[in-house]
């Protein structure tokens, strides 16, 4: 059975938090009696990944050469797939995929497809301005027919510092409720709302709204469950 089971690799770091987070909900989601059923799982926390929607948005420095040492320190280290808690990063997905000879389980596409599954015509993006910019949600969704709404500026600015000054800062109650404000707001225009930024993951839920509300990382963490385990 072991033989048969493959490693996790979690490329992590793009926060701390958040990769803390998808472990946790790996374990929560996996069918375990005792410890020896759950998959085993390499984290490499990368916390100097630099700023993704930084560079994005041209005013950073190039986070490309350490998403491909951490991939590659991954693969190295016996990990047979990897994912990555970071829906920025995701940008650099493709540059990635080439650089390793093991599967980069994209965050984005099966969300995504998730989310065509449900049914829905217009979800609610809720992401860092670098991945509203990057088009790195607005690809995935389109090409499958789904409309998207972002916040207005002002809303996406209130956004990022609920992301920055708030949960990626240690801030987590202030960052949560100015996130929910914005959330709330761009609810109204939607029949889903899709948790774009991994710091939203963290601070919000689906008991905070009335519609459908679309996690990336629960849909990465089961199907790396799913995976690992072959189920």
């Amino acid at each position: 059975m072991r033989d048969m089971e493959k490693i996790i690799g979690i490329l992590g770091g793009m926060g701390p938090l958040a990769t803390v987070d998808l472990f946790r909900r790996i374990v929560m989601k996996t069918p375990a009696k005792k410890d020896q059923d759950h998959p085993r799982i390499i984290i490499y926390n990368n916390s100097k990944v630099p700023d993704r929607t930084a560079y994005i948005l041209g005013r950073g420095k190039d986070p490309l050469p350490e998403l491909l040492d951490s991939a590659r320190k991954l693969e190295k280290w016996g990990a047979d797939f990897i994912i990555m808690p970071c829906n920025t990063a995701h940008f650099f997905a493709e540059d990635i995929q080439k650089a390793i000879n093991i599967p980069l389980i994209n965050m984005i596409e099966e969300a995504a497809e998730h989310i065509k599954n449900l049914g829905l015509k217009k979800a609610g993006l809720l992401a860092t301005e670098g991945t509203v910019k990057g088009l790195v949600y607005h690809r995935a969704l389109l090409k499958r027919g789904i409309e998207i709404a972002v916040p207005n500026e002002k809303d996406q600015k209130a956004l990022m510092d609920a992301i920055y000054e708030g949960i990626k800062a240690g801030n987590l109650e202030w960052g949560r409720q100015k996130m929910l404000e914005v959330a709330k707001k761009l609810e109204k225009r939607c029949d889903g709302l899709i948790a774009g930024c991994t710091e939203v993951s963290v601070a919000l839920r689906q008991e905070d709204f009335e519609v459908p509300f679309i996690d990336p990382m629960d849909v990465i963490a089961e199907k790396a469950v799913k995976l690992a385990l072959g189920l």
